[in-house]
């Protein structure tokens, strides 16, 4: 991996100016991370094919987001393999899975303010693309891949680690997040009363629609919104679940 890291071409030219003025431009979001910023390689992680479409077939993120997809991957999967020697093949991989799902890359892209930084096409604006979580989660692999780029193996790993701390800290990230609709059911089943329906409203053209969905259970008040009806009622589910959690607790059986 080291002699491809130095024998990439993806690292364009840069100079401590340009890093300041990138840090600056691009809100110093990496910054807290400790990471150089370079201009040109970080706004090519932050650009959307629709964007680099509608400008001549500018560069754009997709190759950068493969090569953070690995790196990410490849980092998750040694701190879970070193720090859980107990569990299985299969309870790690369900470990994987959660931290590097798009749902909990898209957690990490909102709490760094990834979005409102990203440059899309008319289209994709319009279409809701900076709620959109796939979008968002590459975005998140794409700088992955830059700062790797800028960098070196080690510190790509430590930026990998500090972006999915939080996640890590959840205690509930490995039986809830893949699948909080499912865990809403199972704590209705656990309570021993009927499984919540959601109400949801929609507003807006056809060409931006948002949904608003609510889901209540056992007293507890989930809302969520988004660009389509599922990933509304998934959004209410997870505040469902923060709710429930923060007040009696969940009482469905947990995983390991």
């Amino acid at each position: 991996m080291a002699d491809a890291h130095a024998a990439s071409t993806e690292q364009p030219p840069s100079s401590p100016h340009a890093s300041q003025e990138a840090a600056s431009d691009l809100g110093g979001f990496l910054a807290q991370f400790g990471v150089p910023v370079d201009a040109e390689l970080v706004q090519r992680a932050l650009t959307h094919r629709s964007w680099a479409y509608e400008h001549g077939a500018a560069p754009h993120n997709e190759r950068l987001e493969f090569l953070g997809d690995s790196i990410l991957g490849q980092a998750v999967t040694v701190k879970l393999f070193r720090d859980h020697p107990d569990l299985s093949e299969g309870d790690l991989s369900r470990r994987r899975a959660a931290l590097v799902s798009s749902a909990a890359l898209a957690e990490v892209a909102r709490s760094i303010n990834v979005g409102a930084q990203l440059r899309f096409g008319v289209g994709e604006e319009r279409s809701g693309g900076r709620e959109k979580e796939s979008l968002l989660a590459d975005a998140v692999e794409a700088l992955i891949g830059a700062v790797f780029l800028l960098t070196d193996p080690e510190t790509a790993n430590h930026f990998v680690l500090a972006l999915i701390e939080p996640l890590l800290a959840d205690p509930e990230r490995f039986t809830v997040s893949l699948d909080p609709k499912t865990t809403v059911q199972e704590e209705a089943d656990a309570r021993g009363i009927a499984r919540p329906a959601y109400d949801i409203v929609g507003s807006g053209p056809d060409h931006a629609r948002r949904f608003h969905a609510t889901v209540e259970l056992d007293g507890a008040v989930g809302e969520g919104a988004g660009i389509s009806k599922k990933a509304a009622e998934i959004a209410a589910a997870r505040e469902l679940i923060a709710a429930l959690r923060a007040g009696s607790g969940l009482k469905r059986r947990k995983s390991s």
